[in-house]
């Protein structure tokens, strides 16, 4: 290593008796916060280092530590006229600590210490080349060496004009979150030297990147953001607001029953009970939210409000309310998805630019109305790449606590459906799927046989094509929960016991029996709590039993 740097030095002195150019005009220091006063690094980019005493002179000086393969180099863009002399100088403290330049059109020049316990004065000289506008001064330390502090840089020469104020950053977007932190992103600005990030209003911090991390927040709470360029002229204006909302309290993956019953709440009115959350059947344990909508003036995002229709037939009923009924529900143990789609809802996913307005509206309807996750409810059109990159996404940023459910068509799990197709790029992450064995006519079994729908034998023989699939916990058996529910396809309560039974246990079948049993068999959904209740809960109050025999 000592030989390498012992070759550098004898390569600057060559260097530095040749730079016989025409001496710049107008010596000044061209240094943008060169003493490090500023309190931050504003006008430098560094891979670390923070801003503190000693300082050489002034309240400030730049502290940096190599870490591994990181040098903690710091490194500053200053503008320069072509074939011109500059004398860079710099204070610096600590062991093997370096200085130099470089750009487009000139070879990189660099000086360096062993450094020690005092302020030691680095200096160098260098000629920029002829098509040469733009330098990069630097410092930084050695591989395993412990901080070093650098103060008082000075770049003398003439100037090459102040740069241009930095275009106003654009793309911000909220790429993550915790219960205590959001996690932001946004465009490179050509010029930039850094950005000031500000949180509802206030500058919390700079990055010399294009991303920022805002730490100690509080729980479920709501934010906006804005970013801002700056370079030795000025700062930009700032961006586009955007809103961002930290993640619930820290919890472990939900807690489900081994074997559940789902139900779908409806928001709208249509002949069924219209039903306040608190007003659910306690037999269900999860309940999905249908439906959220599609966003009319953000293609791929999605909107969640209380229907007017259904808040009026409930005597009033505001989203406050549903909020506050849905945390009573889940600290009861139950948990909530929203459901996407329908027979006459869709969410347009396809393109990427659709799957980012989605994730991130979903992400906010998640988190205000402290729900668990998504259930995946398109019945056409579906982009099957899309909608499996966006249901991951979502995941990732909502954690570990991430309910995903599926209520696909029967003819959707056929061999070669688009569910089938979707589970093979997300199951890892499925908590369950309840495919509709109704409103489908007759349909071939797992045995190849055509069974018609309205029976035991059609339940249970559509069942085993995806218990072929998926672990025999990721799959429930979607039935309505009154005739009035679907235009074909409901069976009574009893029968429903009867397939779950055939498939955890062997008994209670028709004429088709599955080749093994699935003891662990998630349970059953129902379309929906409304009818249900419209039919004096006749289903859930059948069902729900009978699912904790099962054992």
């Amino acid at each position: 290593m000592f030989r390498a740097l012992a070759v550098s030095a004898v390569t600057l002195s060559a260097l530095t008796v040749a730079a016989l150019a025409t001496p710049a005009t107008a010596a000044q220091n061209l240094v943008s916060n060169p003493g490090f006063e500023t309190g931050n690094l504003a006008g430098w980019s560094c891979t670390s280092g923070t801003v503190g005493s000693p300082a050489r002179s002034g309240n400030h000086a730049l502290s940096a530590t190599p870490a591994g393969q990181d040098q903690a180099r710091c490194t500053q863009n200053v503008r320069v006229q072509p074939n011109s002399t500059y004398k860079l100088s710099a204070w610096v403290k600590g062991s093997l600590v370096y200085l130099g330049a470089g750009g487009a059109g000139m070879t990189e020049t660099s000086t360096w210490t062993p450094g020690g316990s005092d302020w030691t004065q680095l200096s160098l000289s260098f000629t920029t080349g002829a098509s040469t506008t733009s330098i990069g001064i630097f410092t930084h330390g050695w591989y395993g060496q412990p901080s070093y502090q650098v103060d008082d840089v000075v770049l003398d020469g003439a100037s090459g004009g102040q740069p241009e104020l930095p275009s106003v950053p654009s793309g911000l977007s909220a790429t993550g979150s915790t219960g205590s932190t959001i996690s932001l992103a946004w465009s490179a600005v050509a010029g930039a030297d850094g950005y000031s990030v500000f949180r509802d209003g206030a500058k919390v911090g700079d990055a010399s990147g294009t991303s920022f991390t805002d730490t100690g927040l509080r729980p479920n709470t709501a934010h906006t953001y804005a970013v801002a360029a700056y370079n030795g002229t000025g700062e930009s204006a700032r961006s586009a607001t955007i809103s961002a909302t930290t993640g619930r309290e820290s919890e472990p993956n939900p807690v489900l029953p081994k074997h559940l019953l789902t139900g779908y709440w409806q928001n709208f009115v249509n002949g069924a009970a219209p039903l306040r959350i608190r007003d659910v059947n306690n037999h269900y344990d999860v309940i999905a939210i249908a439906f959220a909508d599609a966003d009319t003036t953000k293609p791929g995002g999605v909107t969640f409000t209380v229907d007017p229709g259904l808040s009026s037939a409930l005597g009033g009923y505001t989203d406050a309310d549903m909020i506050a009924d849905i945390a009573a529900k889940r600290a009861q143990g139950k948990r909530f998805v929203f459901s996407v789609g329908g027979e006459k809802g869709n969410v347009d996913l396809s393109s990427s630019a659709n799957v980012a307005n989605f994730v991130s509206s979903m992400e906010a309807l998640i988190r205000r109305f402290g729900v668990d996750g998504l259930d995946i409810d398109l019945e056409h059109g579906m982009h099957v790449d899309n909608v499996a990159a966006a249901s991951r996404q979502l995941q990732q940023r909502i954690g570990s606590g991430f309910v995903l459910t599926m209520a696909p068509q029967t003819i959707d799990t056929q061999p070669g459906g688009r569910y089938l197709q979707l589970l093979a790029k997300i199951k890892d992450i499925t908590t369950v799927v309840h495919t509709q064995y109704y409103n489908s006519g007759s349909m071939n079994g797992c045995d190849g046989k055509v069974y018609s729908q309205g029976g035991v034998d059609f339940i249970t023989a559509q069942a085993c094509i995806l218990l072929e699939t998926l672990r025999p916990d990721q799959v429930a058996l979607g039935v309505p929960a009154s005739s009035r529910g679907a235009s074909s396809g409901h069976v009574d309560p009893g029968v429903v016991n009867n397939a779950l039974s055939c498939l955890a246990k062997g008994t209670g079948c028709g004429s088709f029996k599955p080749s093994k049993t699935y003891p662990d068999l998630r349970g059953a959904m129902t379309w929906s709590i409304n009818w249900d209740k419209t039919n004096g809960d006749r289903f859930s109050n059948t069902v729900r039993p009978h699912l904790g025999s099962l054992g």
